[in-house]
C-alpha cells in the first residue's frame, strides 16, 4: 500500500532518503519467498562486490556470532551461518552504506542495539513457534526509519535526537507530533519500495502499536516485545523497569510466557555481552 502521509511521501522523493537498493541486496530480497536458492549463485553475488563481501565478512567474524572458526569468503558465511543470517547482514551492511552519513544519529550504538534486538526477536520466536529467521531479520532492520528520517530530516531529526533518547519508549510519539509519522512509517516505506515481504513490511509498520492495526501482523507483536526488551538492557534501574513496563497486552496477546523476557539474566543477552 502506498505512503498516504504528503510529508512521508515528500521525503521518499529526495535521493539520500530513498537510495536505490544495491544490486546484491535487492536480488537477495528476492529470495525470500524461495524456497530453492542456489546458495553458490548467491556466494557469486556477493563477491562480486568486494567492499561490500568485506564487511559482510567482518560483521560475521564479530564476536555477535561466536563462530567457531572465521569465515573469509561469502561461500563459507553461507555455509557456517546459514542463507537467512548472510542475508540479513548483506541487506543491513547495504543499508549502513546507503545511509553513512546521518547526523547525530550514532552507527555504532544504532546497530549495536538493532543486533541486540535481533537476537531478542528469536530468543521470542522458539516458544511462539514462529519463524525464528524471519524474526532475527525484522529485528535487524526494525529501524531502519531512523537512518531515512536522519538522512532525509537532518535538522528536525537533530531536534529529534536531543529531546528524546534513541532507545525512549517515548521516540516514536514524539516523532509522530513533530512530523506526522514516525521511524516505523519510515521504515516500512522504505521496505515497501525495496520490495521486502509484505510480513516484514507489516511489522515494521506496526511494532510501535502493534494491537492497533486493523489487521494485526502477529510479527509486529514479537517485534514489539524485541524492541522493548532490548530498550531496557543494560539501563539503569533495570529490574524494576522489567517488571514494572512489561507490555502485559502484547505479550498476553501473544500468549507469552513473560518469564521468557522478564529476566534481568537472560540467556541470549549474557552471550552477547560476554562476546562484545
Amino acid at each position: 500500500m502506498p505512503s498516504t502521509h504528503p510529508r512521508l511521501e515528500a521525503l521518499f522523493k529526495q535521493p539520500q532518503a530513498l537510495p536505490a537498493a544495491p544490486e546484491v541486496a535487492a536480488r537477495l530480497i528476492a529470495t525470500f519467498n524461495n524456497e530453492d536458492v542456489d546458495l553458490g549463485s548467491i556466494a557469486r553475488d556477493i563477491d562480486r562486490d568486494p567492499v561490500l563481501a568485506a564487511k559482510v565478512m567482518q560483521r560475521a567474524n564479530s564476536a555477535f556470532f561466536r563462530l567457531l572458526r572465521p569465515v573469509s569468503t561469502a561461500r563459507e558465511a553461507l555455509m557456517v551461518l546459514g542463507l537467512n543470517k548472510v542475508r540479513a547482514l548483506v541487506i543491513s551492511t547495504a543499508l549502513n552504506d546507503c545511509f553513512h552519513a546521518v547526523g547525530t544519529l550514532n552507527l555504532d550504538r544504532y546497530w549495536r542495539h538493532s543486533l541486540v534486538t535481533a537476537t531478542l526477536a528469536r530468543h521470542i520466536a522458539y516458544p511462539l513457534q514462529m519463524d525464528e529467521n524471519l524474526a532475527f531479520t525484522a529485528g535487524l532492520l526494525h529501524a531502519i526509519g531512523e537512518l531515512v528520517l536522519h538522512a532525509g530530516l537532518p535538522e528536525a531529526m537533530t531536534e529529534i535526537d536531543r529531546q528524546v533518547d534513541l532507545l525512549d519508549p517515548q521516540r516514536a510519539p514524539v516523532q509522530l507530533q513533530m512530523l506526522g509519522f514516525s521511524h516505523a512509517d519510515a521504515g516500512a516505506e522504505l521496505a515497501r519500495r525495496w520490495r521486502f515481504p509484505q510480513r516484514l513490511v507489516d511489522a515494521l509498520a506496526q511494532h510501535v502499536a502493534p494491537l492497533e492495526a486493523p489487521q494485526p501482523e502477529p510479527l509486529a507483536a514479537l517485534l514489539h516485545l524485541a524492541v522493548w526488551r532490548a530498550c531496557i538492557h543494560g539501563t539503569a534501574g533495570e529490574p524494576d523497569r522489567l517488571i514494572h513496563t512489561y507490555p502485559d497486552a502484547v505479550g498476553l496477546a501473544m500468549g507469552l510466557d513473560p518469564d521468557v523476557l522478564v529476566t534481568e539474566d537472560l540467556g541470549p543477552l549474557r552471550e552477547l555481552d560476554a562476546a562484545a
